[in-house]
């Protein structure tokens, strides 16, 4: 496909995908039911251009809104009722939830509970849905190409009360649309495309782990990791390279749809130290990708040779592929360990416990025990230490 012009795809939701469609907005939310939406957005995106587009293509449109900003890079639940509150207050009746991971985490967030008296913890993955829940429309716009989380309701908050990370959705609560403008990535700094590039190529990599079969899940998962093997250093290196940013947006994309399946230890053991230590997201998946991977080796052998070969590798061996994908890592500046991105010597065997809570640790394709996983975090700290 040429990255550089329009489409509209409508799986598994409508998707609205080309550079400049952000003018679009306006009738999207008609056609989506809301003409009074607020945006969702976090603290770090609220002052970024594309903010004032979007609400200049809102009132052009003949639609009022408001933002509501007050989203951490790892939304809290106290955020959330917050949003829910300007949700109220204003009189909306739809969220547009905009803006990496955690604005559009915190956008659905509020989405789920916006008309819904229920503790936000009701709508945990692993609960059983509440019944009789009501949503607003709902609409995602990615600013990154790294969450791919767009096309559900999925969204990972911070237990304040706990300590940790859990996701909430509910099966009912779909986008009305995703929009997927590559011009909306353009002036992200190479660290954070590589940071949340990453990410994609780790949601990839895990959904096509996931034990189980499911052909479109695995399909999307392949499809997406081939984009992102060939265009994530082109997108870091050339920032203005419009046609990598759609590239990188619709391989991340199609690695968020995969992870329907499921994730692993990765996500499992990142969520709960973002949750502690305040950690960027896809960075500290990126961090834990090769360990993990080394861990799960022997349960993953078979997926090897059809992931080299999306790769574009020519030896299909688990070792040549353990080895691009650290030299993938390098060539970014992914750091090696976890102690260079703030994470402590002594919280090991703690994270570890947390970790075998989150759903992700119930999809990943080796059986896990706390002892497994601590040493995989201590060799993830200290990954050259000879112990």
């Amino acid at each position: 496909m040429s990255f550089l012009d329009p489409q509209d795809w409508t799986f598994p939701v409508p998707i609205a995908y080309g550079p400049g469609r952000l003018a679009e907005i306006a009738t999207l939310c008609e056609g989506a039911g809301m003409s009074r939406p607020l945006i969702v957005t976090d603290r770090g995106s609220a002052p970024l251009p594309f903010m004032d587009a979007l609400t200049a293509h809102l009132a052009k449109g003949g639609l009022t809104s408001a933002v509501y900003s007050g989203i951490s890079p790892n939304p809290r639940d106290d955020e959330i009722a917050a949003g829910c509150k300007a949700f109220a207050d204003g009189n909306h009746d739809g969220v547009i939830a905009i803006g990496g991971g955690s604005g559009m985490d915190g956008g659905k967030a509020v989405a789920l509970m916006a008309l819904n008296d229920l503790p936000l913890w009701d709508f945990e993955f692993e609960q059983t849905p509440p019944k009789h829940a009501r949503f607003p429309p709902l609409i995602c716009i990615p600013t990154t190409a790294g969450t791919g989380a767009e096309t559900e309701s999925t969204a990972m908050i911070t237990d304040t009360v706990q300590g940790v990370k859990w996701c909430v959705w509910h099966p009912a609560l779909k986008p009305a649309c995703a929009l997927l403008d590559p011009e909306l990535t353009l002036g992200l700094p190479p660290h954070l495309t590589a940071w949340t590039g990453a990410d994609a190529m780790v949601h990839a990599i895990e959904a096509y782990c996931v034990p189980g079969f499911h052909p479109l899940c695995d399909g999307a998962a392949l499809e997406g990791l081939r984009l992102v093997a060939h265009w994530l250093h082109i997108a870091v290196a050339e920032p203005d390279n419009i046609e990598a940013r759609g590239a990188m947006l619709a391989g991340s994309c199609l690695a968020g749809i995969a992870f329907l399946k499921g994730l692993g230890l990765v996500h499992a053991i990142s969520h709960m130290i973002g949750a502690e230590y305040d950690t960027q997201h896809g960075l500290t998946n990126a961090v834990l990708l090769p360990e993990v991977l080394r861990f799960n080796a022997p349960d993953i052998a078979h997926k090897i040779t059809p992931m080299s070969q999306a790769m574009g590798l020519t030896t299909t061996d688990f070792e040549s592929f353990h080895a691009h994908i650290d030299a993938m890592l390098r060539q970014i500046a992914i750091p090696a360990t976890l102690t260079e991105i703030g994470v402590p010597d002594d919280c090991a065997a703690r994270i570890a416990k947390k970790a075998l809570r989150d759903s992700a640790a119930g999809t990943n394709p080796r059986s896990l025990t706390a002892a497994q996983v601590q040493k995989v975090i201590e060799a993830a700290l200290h990954p050259n230490d000879p112990a």
